[in-house]
């Protein structure tokens, strides 16, 4: 059995003798923002308003304040001189740089064109990077991209960080260019989150968008990051990732390697294990994050984004007042 099983289809298997390239249809990334802008961003003005200072901190080098550690701080901000003579540990806080730079770290390979019903996760992608484009450059922030394609000869595409409108739709064509593939291999996301390791130098605000669907090592990448950057986990997931619907006969399409099996989706057993083993994934995902000490968000194709995005708020909005 495949360790990921994707795509339901109900025709028979075609020859996948060699890579298989689609482009996706087309989107008016204009009209897609200014749609954002009316159903997404005015129903998170209430919810974000001020809240840019708590919710995305900067990281400036003058010293505002000295508290006492807690359990998820940087041992790297330890003041040891003030936790020697009180003998109780303390963190320095430092004066927050509000105009961070914000990175989009985005995974397009081939399982991020999946979607059981109306939406794929990469065009929930696209509507994450959008919303969160036109809010954060509202308060001075620049956007760019690093953008993993899948493909041999440009397995990377970078869109440098830049203000202004125009420059988001630029970073949102590039996105949306990016040609859904099939390939031999699953995605290994290690490589591409190491050479993002070597190409951010200054600390940034970094979205890592991926379904998280690879090979084990990523973990440890993740978690570099995470030292260096104020780092946020997006996992996009559909339905059928989690549970499937007891359809009969159904082919079973691996989204990256296109590997097919036949499968008796009506055999209530085989359905618990799948559950189970999506249940595993998930306990993974979330161990990875807390090992690298850093916040996530999942996002559904079946979700209203806004309301998952008041929820992320809340969660960084509570952490900040702990910190």
């Amino acid at each position: 059995m495949l360790e990921w099983l994707r795509r339901l289809k109900k025709a028979p298997p075609a020859d996948a003798s060699g890579p298989l390239l689609q482009t996706p249809a087309r989107v008016d990334m204009q009209a897609l923002l200014q749609q954002l802008e009316w159903t997404v961003l005015r129903r998170l003005d209430g919810a974000l308003q001020g809240e840019n200072r708590s919710t995305f901190r900067g990281a400036g080098l003058d010293l505002a304040d000295l508290r006492e550690y807690q359990v998820h701080d940087d041992v790297r901000h330890i003041d040891w001189n003030v936790t020697a003579r009180l003998q109780v540990p303390h963190v320095r806080m430092h004066q927050e740089d509000r105009e961070v730079s914000v990175w989009f770290l985005v995974d397009m390979t081939g399982s991020m064109g999946f979607g059981s019903d109306s939406q794929s996760k990469r065009e929930l992608m696209l509507s994450f990077i959008g919303v969160m484009g036109l809010w954060l450059q509202r308060h001075g922030n620049r956007t760019g991209a690093l953008v993993l394609t899948g493909a041999p000869d440009t397995p990377l595409l970078h869109v440098p960080a830049r203000m202004g409108r125009r420059h988001l739709l630029h970073l949102m064509n590039t996105v949306q260019q990016v040609p859904v593939g099939l390939g031999e291999h699953a995605t290994h996301l290690a490589p591409w989150l190491r050479q993002a390791q070597s190409l951010l130098k200054r600390r940034a605000q970094l979205f890592v968008l991926s379904d998280f669907i690879s090979p084990a090592g990523w973990e440890r990448e993740l978690a570099g990051l995470a030292r260096r950057h104020d780092s946020i986990a997006v996992r996009l997931t559909d339905p059928l990732e989690t549970q499937l619907p007891g359809a009969g006969l159904v082919w079973i399409e691996d989204a990256e390697t296109g590997e097919q099996l036949l499968l008796d989706t009506s055999d209530p057993k085989f359905r618990q294990r799948y559950a189970d083993k999506a249940l595993q994934r998930e306990a993974a995902f979330e161990q990875a994050l807390t090992h690298a000490g850093m916040d996530g968000l999942s996002l559904s194709t079946d979700e209203d984004l806004s309301l998952a995005l008041r929820q992320f708020v809340a969660l960084r909005k509570r952490r900040s007042l702990h910190a």
